[in-house]
């Protein structure tokens, strides 16, 4: 442990002794290890704000039937172009048949214009639910209450609205038993969600949640409706999910060799789509970003070939009072290591600081995470080590007489 000390005390005062060589030399590292924990930061700072945006739009605890299943081509969606749509029936029927379903939600969406005396918010998420709506986690009420199953059963005039709408319209004031006009049809507020915050810049409180039956009077009633299942308990979920199929195939009297003219989909399915479409990318862009640490390493290792030609003389007169090849090898070795992860410290805090400025600057969010400073600190001392392995045995291979003969 003293001889690694005292070899990294000597590295310390070599680096010190260079700085402007010292700092030239990691320079690339510097480059290499700010890019790739800016960029590493503004994926786990997208994949979060991603991942919330989904449970908090599909729920994890709960699946959607749709008209449509996934298709990736045009070919593939002329086959499920004619699929019914979700309807009563389809709701009933799963209630009906399985045992491991609690409740089953129909629900439509479009935008609409929500007015309160003279002031306006153009365009606003408006959805129509139908009663079983306030058994799923997605629909909450931080101020007053949701929606009752009987004023939704009877299409009230009631809302539930975003966070975002009740700030926008009433500011400080309480916006509880508020008339406000969607679509010019008025409406009764007794409640405003929990606030969920934005999602690309783009508000994820801009809604307005009303019974489905005024809904439809709104906007009509040939809106495409979405079927939302909540199992008993949520490792029943799959269990559920089969019972669904079977119940929507008797249903809509599918013969065993005909397809599925439906889909289901989970929070898991959305969330392995959006990982399915960026990860080739994001692998790509730290593998290219990560590309300069490999030419930071090289620079390093010429550098060391050059320190070792300089001290020569040095190398062959501690050698000649008793040090040995293992001490030359650490001595290096250790200027090495600590020469690129000091490269590694800089490029963390100035990775770091860039990724933390884009995300207050722009709507991309970012988030810094201890294991990636780590992670980027790690690198460059391996990268230290694994680059200066052949100058350090080629200073340690020095014949001392020879060392100290050379001017």
């Amino acid at each position: 442990m003293n001889k690694l000390l005292e070899s990294a005390g000597i590295a310390l005062e070599a680096i010190w002794g260079s700085k402007l060589r010292s700092l030239m030399t990691v320079l690339g590292n510097i480059v290499a290890v700010t890019s790739i924990i800016a960029v590493v930061s503004l994926i786990q700072g997208l994949n979060a704000s991603v991942s919330n945006a989904i449970l908090n739009q599909a729920g994890a605890d709960s699946f959607s039937v749709q008209q449509f299943p996934l298709a990736f081509s045009d070919e593939e969606f002329d086959k499920f172009r004619y699929n019914p749509r979700i309807t009563l029936s389809d709701a009933r029927a799963v209630r009906r048949y399985s045992p491991v379903v609690s409740a089953v939600m129909l629900d439509s969406n479009g935008s609409g214009q929500v007015v309160h005396r003279g002031r306006t918010i153009d365009t606003v998420s408006i959805q129509g639910v139908t009663p079983e709506y306030g058994s799923f986690s997605t629909y909450n009420a931080e101020r007053g209450r949701i929606m009752s199953a009987t004023e939704v059963e009877r299409s009230r005039p009631v809302a539930l609205v975003g966070w975002d709408v009740a700030d926008r319209l009433f500011g400080t004031a309480d916006p509880l038993e508020k008339v406000i006009q969607i679509e010019g049809v008025h409406f009764r507020i007794v409640g405003v969600s929990a606030k969920r915050g934005s999602f690309l810049g783009r508000s994820q409180d801009a809604f307005a949640v009303i019974p489905l039956g005024q809904f439809q009077q709104i906007f009509g009633s040939r809106r495409q409706l979405n079927m939302s299942v909540k199992p008993r308990d949520v490792s029943q979920i799959t269990a559920a999910m089969d019972d669904a199929i079977v119940a929507l195939r008797v249903s809509r009297r599918l013969k065993p060799a005909q397809p599925d003219n439906f889909g289901l989909f989970t929070s898991d399915t959305f969330l392995g789509l959006y990982r399915q479409a960026t990860n080739g990318i994001f692998a790509v862009l730290v593998g290219v970003v990560a590309l300069s640490l490999v030419v930071g390493g090289i620079v390093i290792m010429n550098i060391m070939l050059m320190v070792v030609t300089e001290r020569t003389r040095e190398i062959g007169l501690r050698k000649a009072l008793g040090a040995r090849r293992s001490d030359i090898m650490a001595q290096i070795l250790t200027e090495s290591v600590v020469l690129s992860a000091f490269g590694g410290v800089i490029g963390t805090v100035l990775g770091s600081s860039i990724a933390l400025a884009i995300s207050s600057l722009t709507p991309v969010p970012a988030s810094v995470q201890v294991w990636s400073i780590a992670l980027g600190i790690g690198i460059t001392g391996v990268v230290g080590l694994f680059f200066g392995l052949y100058p350090a045995a080629r200073a340690a291979r020095l014949d001392p007489i020879e060392a100290l003969r050379r001017e």
